[in-house]
């Protein structure tokens, strides 16, 4: 039965490929030598492809991004620092350089984001959240958060899937004439043993051909001190203690490979390596801190991409293949021998190919098809064996002209799903429409309305269904959420002084959005981060809004960069309305009111860089009161940063203040976060 099952899926995947080469090879033989429009070639020999910035304003859906010039003024470290700022995401901090680090988007959950590098996702099948405090920031040119759907036609089936997309998009090697290679040697260190050293490295290999490696290693002790209140208002008696059992390492390795086989083809490939130790310091509660677990972590993968344009088609074809190991040990487990150990090995194999066609007078026509075999085998004595075969298939059509753009996507999903203590297969199948545009009403003006509709469904992960769950009596269902965006943005204006000795530009979006989630699943942790409880909650309804806006002046001597961001959540439960406890009551851990700001001032003697975190109070349970509410808080941190140029590189030094005020706040309850700590930053580059 699963042979046939491979077979069924292999055979549809390998028919959409034909289909899409037959196009791809039918615009090909009508022009072999056309080059598409937004490809950038550099000076000397070797060509580089530059990989194109999403637009925040021009977008049909919401997209903000974080560039690496932003992530180097604030000191960014880690991918959660990257997206901490954004307007609608709600973070979760276990606390410490090392704790768990989750994102959701919009009041969706952190299963609804799907993570990916260059384009491609990094699936977690077990658990189905990314922690973003396992991935280094190195080696990176910009992180981008999308609603909904990315603008990109040439994607894959499993981003079009997800109900929001974070990108880590690589650098690519830039050589003046005659250059052929740069490195880069950093060392960090900060408060409570942190430090992290890294090496970067570019490298022509040949005419056509480049690579970059980098290479990082973070190690903390995490015995950060934090101020426990005895009572949930904060009011009564507290005591200074010290985090335990929180100590971490993570090395991380990443090589990639840059190969213009023409003007119009290019060839990419990744390798990434990660390897970590994750203390569990575990809830705090009056004197009393947990501290006997561990967990061990090896991620690996490698992946490459190849996109051929030619004419009025382009093409493209990805492969990967990932491998992660996690195991975890509790020292004082409630066991005959008081030893607890459980290992969890993941495999995964992932095709997918996709093309796009331009019909003419501005239509557009695009499909893309997936092809995924999961297999998760664990120490555990009940379902040690899951595999998760998966076939993700969309098709769309979109229609350019003018002021006017609207597109339309329908994605196909069929998964079949055995675990061994399992007597029959789990299938799930599933069609889900999107449709979105965009228009620019008054003639001239810059200013854009857009609106998107999006259903996406998401599938149980394993640890939801097999793995330290409380069991259901009718089990656990798929989520579907709807997703409705209406929005206005106005692009980069730019006004000039009189002596045009200065200059002075702006962006603005606004966004008001409803989601809606039927049968939504709620995750909160039930001893500590590692093993949770899990529950369908009829429906969830989430209403909001997300401002954002930039404003850079800039003079010779000096520049001035100030973004803020404000968003409003109201994400209510409506499952029962006879139960008054959780009836119209908001869901865990979303706050309704957040936003941040960030001002980076340059000049040539010292640059000043602030950035402010503000977020409202939220609840830890799902009902609401007086018990369960945490209070809003707001983090203040300032950088300070130089760069000397020296006659063989560049040394630049950086001083970063986290948590200035020395705020005593919880993200997720009974897990204290760092008070004020510092980082100092040194890069030599040559």
């Amino acid at each position: 039965m699963r042979t046939q099952q491979a077979y069924t899926i292999l055979k549809l995947f390998i028919c959409h490929l034909m289909f899409l080469g037959a196009g791809m090879g039918y615009g090909m033989a009508q022009d072999t030598t056309a080059v598409r429009a937004d490809q950038k070639q550099r000076l000397g020999p070797v060509v580089v492809r530059q990989s194109k910035k999403p637009s925040p304003t021009l977008a049909q859906a919401p997209v903000q991004v974080v560039d690496i010039e932003k992530m180097e003024r604030h000191g960014a470290l880690l991918l959660s620092d990257a997206v901490r700022q954004m307007a609608g995401v709600t973070l979760r901090d276990y606390g410490g350089v090392g704790g768990m680090k989750t994102v959701s988007a919009r009041g969706l959950g952190s299963q609804f984001s799907t993570l990916t590098i260059d384009g491609v996702a990094v699936n977690d099948a077990q658990n189905g959240q990314v922690d973003l405090g396992r991935y280094m920031l190195g080696g990176t040119a910009y992180v981008s958060l999308s609603n909904g759907q990315q603008d990109n036609l040439l994607l894959t089936a499993r981003a079009t899937a997800a109900g929001n997309v974070i990108n880590m998009e690589s650098r690519e090697p830039e050589f003046m004439p005659g250059e052929k290679s740069h490195a880069a040697l950093t060392m960090e260190g900060g408060s409570f043993g942190m430090w992290s050293p890294a090496v970067g490295w570019q490298q022509r290999l040949g005419k056509r051909t480049s690579m970059a490696f980098y290479g990082n290693y973070l190690r903390s002790r995490g015995d950060y001190p934090f101020t426990l209140f005895y009572t949930t208002s904060h009011n009564d008696s507290s005591s200074v203690e010290r985090r335990e059992h929180s100590a971490m390492w993570l090395a991380t390795a990443d090589l990639n490979i840059f190969h213009n086989i023409s003007p119009s083809r290019t060839l990419t490939g990744k390798v990434h390596y990660v390897q970590g130790y994750h203390e569990l310091p575990g809830p705090v509660s009056f004197y009393a801190q947990k501290g006997s677990e561990n967990t061990k972590e090896k991620l690996f993968f490698a992946q490459a991409r190849y996109e051929a344009h030619s004419g009025k088609t382009s093409f493209q074809l990805i492969g990967k293949y990932q491998y992660t190991h996690d195991l975890y040990e509790d020292y004082q487990a409630n066991t005959l021998s008081g030893y607890l150990s459980n290992s969890y090995s993941q495999n995964e194999g992932y095709l997918s190919g996709s093309a796009l066609w331009r019909i003419g007078k501005g239509w557009t026509a695009a499909a893309a098809t997936d092809a995924v075999v999961t297999t998760l085998a664990s120490s555990l004595k009940t379902n040690s064996s899951v595999r998760r075969l998966s076939s993700l298939s969309t098709a769309t059509l979109q229609y350019r002209r003018g002021r006017f753009d609207f597109k339309t996507t329908l994605l196909a999903t069929l998964v079949s799903e055995k675990a061994c203590d399992n007597p029959s297969n789990t299938t799930y199948q599933r069609l889900s429409p999107y449709a979105g545009l965009s228009l620019r009403p008054f003639g001239k003006s810059r200013l854009r309305l857009r609106y998107f509709f999006k259903e996406t469904y998401r599938i149980p992960n394993f640890n939801e269904m097999y793995y330290f769950v409380l069991p259901l009596d009718d089990g656990l269902r798929p989520e579907c959420a709807s997703q409705h965006n209406l929005g206005i943005t106005m692009p980069l204006t730019e006004l000039y002084s009189n002596d045009s000795a200065s200059r002075v530009s702006w962006t603005f979006t606004a966004d008001a959005y409803r989601n809606s989630i039927k049968d939504k699943i709620i995750a909160i942790p039930r001893q500590n981060m590692f093993i949770w409880s899990t529950m369908n909650l009829g429906l969830v309804d989430i209403n909001g809004v997300d401002l954002s806006g930039e404003l850079l002046w800039q003079r010779p001597s000096m520049s001035l960069a100030l973004t803020v961001t404000y968003s409003f959540q109201q994400a209510l439960d409506h499952t029962d309305p006879k139960n008054w406890k959780t009836y119209g009551h908001q869901i865990p851990y979303t706050p309704r009111h957040s936003g941040g700001a960030t001002l980076y001032v340059q000049n040539r003697w010292l640059n000043v860089g602030y950035s402010c975190m503000l977020v409202g109070q939220r609840y830890s349970m799902q009902h609401n009161s007086d018990d369960t509410r945490l209070p809003a808080y707001a983090e203040h941190s300032i950088t300070f940063d130089h760069t000397f140029e020296l006659p063989t590189g560049d040394l630049a030094v950086q001083l970063q203040l986290r948590n200035l005020f020395d705020v005593q706040y919880e993200v997720v309850r009974s897990y204290p976060m760092m008070g004020r700590n510092f980082r100092i930053k040194a890069t030599y580059s040559f």
